[in-house]
């Protein structure tokens, strides 16, 4: 066992604040990471706040993590000591189903071992990210290029593979006029893999003042959705819309947007649809809506090596762990753009 420091909430009402705890030793097919950056996703602060009805306290978050290798088990061939390595939103599975058999982890029919508020297979808890080191098995670590900007590249592990998923996966590219709606942690990096991928990108936002950032991010068009006259300008002509609305919100709209045949995939978290989906929306065009979550660890690396060939990273601002209940409290307020990052060199100066 090796004693880790890091940042801990206790209870659904409580701040993060100094916490030490053990992690396991290093198994044969296991990696030990000092962890350099943690990315803040906004299901950090869902989870310590118990939103979602299955918190488990203490909590140490995380699931956006870059760092270096400091030990490998007898068994790890993938890794050595001095690489760069990230670890995203799972550290394990039961690696024996139909979903495990196809690298699709997330799936997995007995259920994926999450990187916080999870238990291991041994059932023991999972403890994440704003710590200094994590062990985690080889298999759920990816290489990171040293050619990335380590801290932006931090949320890739969670914000990246979410949106590259469902765009892969629905095989956009070049030819498709593709419609990115909501411009936050998401949707900045959707935005950037669309147009990487060579489609014609156009944000979708209630928000006009957001209009500039989006073309610079590399959007090649805003459609402002409150705006009836531009969202009939556009009415059937997108190949595929990835909604990264990360609140109940109307979703019927958006459908009219969609050519026939086309789909809309939710990656934000959403406990309804508000108003219910009018099934007419579907029905006439035979237009698709469906969701997506993260990705497979075999996808999670070649969404990292697409980023090292195409040098995308998130727009981010690093914080000092110290101020970190602040930044939760500014991204509650979307008063972010688009992801903090935690240095965790800053951990041991808090401690």
């Amino acid at each position: 066992m090796s004693l880790a420091h890091g940042y801990a909430v206790h209870d659904q009402t409580a701040p993060l604040v100094p916490f030490s705890f053990e992690r396991r030793p290093v198994a044969a097919g296991d990696v030990r990471i000092q962890i350099l950056y943690s990315g803040i996703c906004h299901s950090d602060l869902h989870q310590a706040r118990d939103d979602w009805g299955n918190s488990k306290f203490p909590m140490v978050p995380g699931h956006e993590i870059i760092g270096r290798v400091t030990e490998v088990g007898a068994g790890v061939t993938a890794f050595k000591v001095g690489d760069f390595a990230g670890v995203g939103c799972m550290v394990d599975s039961c690696r024996h189903c139909a979903a495990c058999d196809e690298s699709l982890e997330q799936y997995c029919e007995k259920g994926a071992s999450y990187t916080y508020n999870s238990t291991e297979r041994d059932g023991q808890p999972t403890f994440g990210g704003y710590s200094d080191h994590i062990v985690v098995e080889q298999r759920f670590v990816v290489k990171v290029s040293d050619t990335l900007d380590l801290k932006a590249a931090a949320p890739l592990l969670c914000a990246g593979i979410t949106t590259y998923s469902p765009l892969r996966h629905w095989k956009v590219g070049p030819g498709q006029k593709v419609g990115i709606i909501g411009l936050g942690g998401l949707g900045h990096m959707g935005v950037k893999f669309a147009k990487a991928m060579g489609a014609t990108v156009v944000m979708i936002t209630t928000t006009p003042e957001k209009g500039a950032d989006a073309k610079r991010l590399g959007a090649d068009e805003v459609l402002v959705s409150r705006d009836p006259a531009q969202m009939q300008a556009h009415a059937g002509s997108f190949d595929f819309l990835l909604n990264t609305i990360p609140v109940s919100h109307d979703t019927n709209p958006y459908m009219g947007l969609l050519k026939r045949d086309a789909t809309m995939c939710l990656v934000g978290v959403l406990t309804e649809l508000d108003p219910p989906l009018m099934g007419a929306a579907m029905m006439f065009g035979r237009k698709h809506i469906t969701g997506s979550a993260i990705g497979g660890m075999a996808e999670t690396q070649e969404m990292m090596d697409f980023c090292a060939e195409h040098n995308i990273v998130s727009d981010v601002e690093v914080i000092d762990i110290k101020t970190v209940n602040e930044a939760w409290e500014r991204m509650a307020k979307n008063d972010v753009r688009y992801r903090f990052v935690i240095d965790m060199a800053t951990l041991e100066k808090a401690a």
